[in-house]
């Protein structure tokens, strides 16, 4: 696909926004939530894109990950170019430390700058939540779903990596129980973006896999959330499988946003871990409370 291609793909499509970062003057495209922008005098957010870094090879452009094997330095400026375009301060960004596990770490302010400026303790923990103001909380994608949540009656948010063993454990689930019982946040009004991941035609599973979902949620198959697809091999929908998850924890099926940009269909402006074997870098997934 030629440059020209991807930008018209880009330009034409509504849930990419173009900014121009404030670090470099560059122009960078990032996924953003229809509903959770409704609250951009509140927070901040934003689903990066491959675009508009530094990296090069297979890690171009804008690899946001330390853990890629790419020079230090050139993830330094992607991250101070993406935060540049949406405003906030990279050496406060929180780190997750993702092991597709469950775990979600409450955020405070001695937490600032922990994975990227500074040494974290921030272990084995898939997402991170917080009530306080100008603390970038950030996790890491490269077809695995991210969830953004936002509870707007008492200002928290969280951001959350859901691969499938996460969803299997149902973290989307644990996060809002996080959300009613430590934050006493009103769960008829929490929002969820669900982010650009792999979608249900590109994301093939073995039986096992299949059978893991099947044995807690059997409705999959009727819910066209598990596809059999011959040869023991089968389709999963991480997207609408977190979404009905989130649903059966008591979230309204209207605040629940699905991207629907496929990283795997879109490798060419998203970075896919499926598609190029594991060459790529990470997208990353970012929310704060102005």
């Amino acid at each position: 696909m030629s440059q020209t291609e991807i930008n018209n793909i880009i330009n034409s499509d509504t849930r990419f926004n173009i900014f121009e970062s404030s670090y470099n003057g560059a122009y960078v495209p990032i996924v953003r939530s229809r509903l959770l922008s409704k609250y951009d005098d509140r927070i901040l957010h934003g689903f990066s894109t491959r675009l508009g870094g530094v990296s090069t090879e297979h890690l171009a452009s804008m690899n946001l990950s330390f853990s890629r094997g790419d020079d230090s330095k050139k993830v330094m400026e992607n991250h101070r170019i993406f935060a540049g375009s949406l405003g906030y301060d990279p050496e406060r960004t929180v780190f997750s430390d993702q092991v597709h596990k469950t775990y979600i770490r409450i955020v405070t302010e001695e937490d600032a700058g922990k994975g990227i400026i500074k040494e974290s303790d921030i272990k084995e923990t898939d997402g991170l939540i917080t009530d306080e103001k100008k603390l970038p909380l950030m996790t890491f994608y490269a077809d695995c779903v991210p969830l953004l949540f936002y509870a707007p009656d008492n200002n928290v948010i969280a951001s959350v990596h859901s691969g499938w063993k996460g969803t299997l454990a149902q973290i989307g689930a644990k996060t809002v129980d996080i959300f009613n019982n430590e934050y006493n946040s009103d769960i008829s009004k929490l929002i969820c973006f669900i982010g650009p991941s792999i979608c249900y035609d590109c994301y093939e599973v073995s039986s096992d896999v299949a059978d893991e979902f099947l044995k807690i949620h059997p409705d999959y198959i009727d819910k066209k959330i598990i596809r059999y697809t011959g040869n023991d091999k089968y389709h999963l929908n991480l997207q609408d499988a977190c979404r009905d998850i989130l649903m059966d924890a008591g979230m309204n099926s209207d605040n629940i946003e699905i991207s629907g940009l496929c990283t795997s269909c879109n490798h060419e402006i998203l970075f896919s871990h499926r598609k190029t074997n594991g060459l790529r870098g990470n997208l990353a997934a970012v929310i704060m409370l102005r």
